[in-house]
């Protein structure tokens, strides 16, 4: 497993679907993937710290783990596809060592993993089939990927989606 950081969010600029932009640590590797305009909106709203009237999908399973008194340990990204993402929460329940493995969507588990300081994961099979870029190797894709890391802004996705 490779650990990931939230590198970005913000839209793909050719068809305007959001997209979540994960990075390894020492920022070499990059793995974009497109998510849904509703998961977005529920990092994004995580990211900027706003909190809703009501509890979103996220955090009332956040709210549910933490009743039970059990901890997010990581999510990972399992698998692709036919260029569909698949991933996991992994939920330690107290008490035990073992971790429960939740099957999920990549942008569910991300938006429980920035909502609980979760690591995030991805398989070293996901990243080589993956369209990741590899700065070692096409300096011009990473150079492209930071650029659109650059003009990434969360208050995007305010004029797409009202959480009021």
């Amino acid at each position: 497993m490779i650990e990931m950081q939230l590198g970005g969010l913000g839209f793909d600029p050719k068809n305007m679907s959001p997209i979540v932009l994960l990075r390894d640590m020492e920022e070499r590797n990059f793995l974009p993937i497109w998510i849904g305009m509703f998961e977005a909106a529920a990092i994004a709203m995580e990211l900027q710290e706003f909190k809703p009237p009501r509890p979103m999908t996220h955090d009332l399973l956040v709210k549910m783990i933490d009743s039970l008194k059990g901890k997010v340990k990581r999510v990972t990204i399992t698998e692709i596809v036919d260029n569909t993402f698949f991933a996991q929460v992994e939920v330690i329940p107290e008490g035990q060592t073992d971790a429960l493995l939740v099957d999920a969507r990549p942008s569910d588990a991300i938006a429980i993993a920035v909502r609980t300081a979760a690591g995030i994961f991805v398989s070293e099979t996901v990243m080589v089939k993956a369209k990741m870029v590899n700065a070692e190797k096409d300096e011009e894709d990473t150079q492209k990927f930071r650029d659109f890391i650059d003009t990434i802004n969360p208050d995007d996705f305010s004029k797409y989606f009202d959480a009021r």
